[in-house]
């Protein structure tokens, strides 16, 4: 472990990227907007981000939508996708301390805490799921011998991922490692006040040989990006957590637009932030999600 000395100086020669990411390349807002990024520890101003809003928005899924047509990752071998993921995973790894150096300038939680777990947690989830590609398969129902009924699992296309400040990337890679696995196009929009690893991670991709359009990466204030993603007419799905009032604000967005779906952990304290944002859950399923979050908090 560096000391304190050390990863000043880490500090000191940092080039932090703040450009949105799109269409595999970084891109500042369309109308030229930035936001303040302030380090929660010491106040310190250490970014001025793109502040991006609905034609950003309308761009990236614009680009998401042509990337999943072409098929360039949605309809390639699912062999190719997993060697991918699982070279972004090691990625995410080689780069440990400039990534965990940006989440805690960010987030302002020690250092120690963002080298140790948040982005080795944050690589071993996009491992998971990318091992998970060649081992969860669909299912043949047993029928009628003139009938043949199965379930086939498949990228739906655009998939928004809105996530918090406090875990930002590895939130973020809990929700991009199956959405990616699966074949979709990709649009992470991180909170404002932690979006750096976000960005961080366009590079990455990159790298990793993610197509163009695939992972996109939209910065911003919530009421701004974050509407404009969820009143989109060819968004397909929002993974969110955060707030149950949000979640809701977004259940509502779908419902006035495309109906999209929403995939929302919300509240985090109780289970009974899931049945406010989950009403189709029935009686078991809402018992065992109440068994996890006892388990839960009883050894957190």
């Amino acid at each position: 472990m560096k000391t304190q000395q050390q990863w000043i100086e880490q500090r000191n020669a940092l080039n932090i990227e703040q450009r949105a990411f799109l269409n595999g390349e970084y891109t500042a807002a369309v109308d030229g907007k930035t936001l303040e990024v302030v380090n929660p520890a010491t106040d310190e101003i250490i970014a001025n981000i793109a502040r991006c809003q609905a034609a950003d928005v309308d761009c990236a899924v614009d680009y998401a939508r042509q990337a999943f047509k072409q098929g360039e990752w949605s309809q390639i071998a699912p062999a190719a996708r997993k060697d991918v993921l699982l070279k972004f995973a090691a990625l995410i790894d080689d780069n440990v301390e400039e990534l965990a150096l940006l989440e805690t300038l960010d987030t302002g939680k020690p250092i120690a805490h963002s080298v140790s777990t948040d982005i080795p947690g944050a690589a071993t989830s996009i491992r998971w799921y990318a091992e998970a590609i060649d081992k969860v398969y669909g299912e043949v129902a047993p029928t009628e011998k003139d009938v043949h009924a199965f379930i086939s699992h498949q990228a739906i296309g655009v998939v928004a991922a809105v996530v918090p400040w406090n875990f930002p990337l590895w939130i973020g890679c809990w929700k991009l490692g199956p959405a990616l696995a699966a074949g979709n196009s990709v649009i992470l929009k991180p909170s404002e006040k932690s979006s750096l690893t976000a960005i961080f991670l366009g590079k990455l991709a990159n790298q990793a040989g993610i197509p163009a359009g695939v992972f996109q990466v939209i910065t911003g204030y919530g009421h701004e990006a974050g509407e404009a993603l969820a009143r989109h007419d060819d968004v397909d799905c929002i993974a969110f957590t955060g707030s149950t009032r949000v979640a809701g604000h977004l259940m509502i967005a779908s419902g006035e637009t495309n109906l999209k779906r929403v995939w929302a952990e919300a509240g985090a304290r109780t289970p009974i932030s899931y049945l406010k944002i989950m009403p189709i859950w029935t009686e078991p399923q809402l018992k065992r999600r109440q068994a996890v979050s006892i388990t839960r908090v009883k050894y957190a």
